[in-house]
């Protein structure tokens, strides 16, 4: 008898529980796990969305006629596209890439496209992999993108190298979306290892742009390469957190909400530690860097903030519970909000560049119309200094 009356009592704590548990869920938003990141600057965002555009420039048969060019368009010169890359010239190997000679910023960019949903041939990269199979420089990556990024070194290492011989001043990007980011993350990682081949010794030579990666490097490896790789991730893109394998994401894209809340509950009952102690454990590699652009409980899209760290713990650990989940993974969404987010830079720096020559100018004017205890602006401090220094003159004057 005194079972039975137990029994309601434990499935009301029992649905407290999961209540509690839905409720947390649904008020997590990906901003908490950046909001104690800092602030990325105007200098080091600026290539993000002028290489998302490249890499949609991947997309076009023709770039002298394009169909799907986002507006104010590629931004790019035709004429310097020095190489492409088709699907039958890369044999299925690895997503269709080009080269481009961006001679305005000194760079060379290789950019590769991401995941195409009616090619056969990009699952099975995608898929190519199991826990703890393929080790690498002391850490563990990607079977299937490390073959794949191994092919494209030895297929392109001769035209890169040549492109790098003529140009000594120019550096060497890799930027790829979704499948091309965990290619060239993984690309860039072969060619900082054999530089050599590239005539290159510098290794801050190199630089990679992984837009919206998926997990492709174990924690070691992600921190590591940090100095080279950059990741760019959208507020709530399922992606770079699942942890789950590929091929049961994608066996499961139409029911992808279902399995996500199957992912959700998994994290939760997995101890953060005994994570971050698996070596084989895979993670978005290199600095990330996180556009949040929605807050909790509100509606539609506010100025697009971005923050960036090189995170240990914390590294993209859970999956957000979100409508858009799956929209933030699209390039076109990535390139428009970091278009936004670097406006928002740029007018940011601006207004304090102005503020600081109105107020110097204020100060000026003062002194030109004789205004009591009116300071001229100094090169060698600025006015409070030496307002403190007039207060203390005028006070020893009083002493005396």
């Amino acid at each position: 008898m005194s079972i039975a009356c137990c029994c309601p009592v434990l499935e009301c704590v029992y649905c407290l529980a999961c209540a509690r548990w839905a409720w947390q869920k649904c008020l997590y938003t990906a901003g908490h796990e950046s909001e104690h990141w800092g602030l990325a600057t105007v200098e080091e965002f600026e290539p993000v969305p002028r290489l998302c555009r490249l890499i949609l420039a991947v997309y076009e048969d023709d770039l002298h006629n394009p169909l799907w060019a986002p507006p104010g368009g590629y931004g790019i010169n035709p004429d310097w596209v020095f190489l492409r890359r088709n699907d039958q010239e890369t044999q299925g190997r690895a997503p269709p890439y080009m080269i481009y000679l961006d001679h305005e910023n000194a760079d060379i960019v290789f950019a590769v496209r991401g995941l195409n949903l009616a090619k056969e041939s990009d699952y099975a990269v995608l898929l190519d992999n199991k826990l703890g199979q393929t080790k690498f420089d002391g850490g563990y990556v990607h079977n299937g993108l490390l073959k794949a990024a191994e092919w494209v070194f030895d297929a392109e290492c001769e035209v890169l190298r040549e492109l790098l011989k003529k140009n000594p001043s120019y550096t060497l990007t890799f930027a790829g979306h979704s499948l091309g980011a965990g290619l060239v993350a993984l690309l860039v990682m072969v060619a900082v290892q054999n530089r050599s081949k590239l005539g290159i010794t510098e290794r801050n030579r190199f630089r990679c742009y992984a837009i919206a990666p998926a997990r492709c490097m174990s924690l070691n490896l992600a921190v590591r390469y940090a100095d080279v790789i950059n990741s760019v991730v959208l507020q709530d893109d399922f992606l770079p957190r699942t942890t789950t394998a590929l091929e049961d994401v994608f066996k499961s894209l139409f029911c992808l909400p279902c399995l996500l809340c199957l992912m959700c509950l998994k994290d939760t009952c997995t101890m953060e530690e005994k994570m971050l102690k698996d070596p084989r454990r895979l993670y978005a590699p290199g600095r990330l860097y996180h556009i949040v652009e929605r807050r909790p409980c509100r509606i539609g899209r506010f100025p697009p903030v971005v923050r960036t760290a090189v995170p240990v713990d914390g590294r993209f650990e859970h999956i957000v519970l979100s409508c858009n989940a799956t929209s933030d993974h699209a390039i076109i969404w990535i390139e428009r909000e970091s278009q936004r987010a670097l406006d928002k830079m740029v007018r940011h720096v601006s207004l304090a560049r102005e503020h600081s020559e109105e107020h110097k100018a204020a100060l000026q004017r003062a002194v030109a119309l004789d205004i009591p205890q009116a300071y001229s602006p100094s090169t060698y401090g600025t006015f409070h200094e030496m307002e403190g220094a007039g207060s203390s003159g005028g006070s020893s004057e009083r002493g005396f």
